[in-house]
């Protein structure tokens, strides 16, 4: 199975074609098409990874568990990788989301202690 091949079996399992997944990976909308011919850099083949939430180890086929398995945070701010109404959040609102999730995280500490 090519890369194309994984990236197009794993989108279809959330209702979306090559071109929408590449448009949510903030990419043309071909470009996933264009990796039938050439092999992808690895920005753009993290980002659709990052979009299908799976490692870019199971889109190159070098696993069949398609699981991140990373405990490191991710840094999404000034990506448009989220959207909201269709619209990429607004920088500004990056901040208050990362306050929102930090309050969330200081909650869910003091339950657990």
């Amino acid at each position: 199975m090519t890369t194309v091949d994984r990236i197009k079996a794993v989108a279809k399992q959330r209702g979306w074609n090559l071109k929408n997944t590449a448009l949510k990976a903030g990419l043309g909308e071909n470009t996933i098409y264009g990796w039938k011919e050439y092999k992808p850099s690895s920005d753009k083949l993290q980002a659709v990874a990052d979009v299908l939430h799976v490692s870019v180890d199971y889109l190159l086929g070098n696993t069949d568990d398609p699981s991140t398995n990373s405990k490191k945070p991710v840094d999404l701010s000034g990506t448009n990788v989220f959207t909201y109404q269709g619209m990429p959040i607004p920088e500004d609102d990056w901040e208050i989301i990362q306050d929102i999730l930090k309050r969330r995280r200081e909650q869910l500490k003091k339950r657990k202690s």
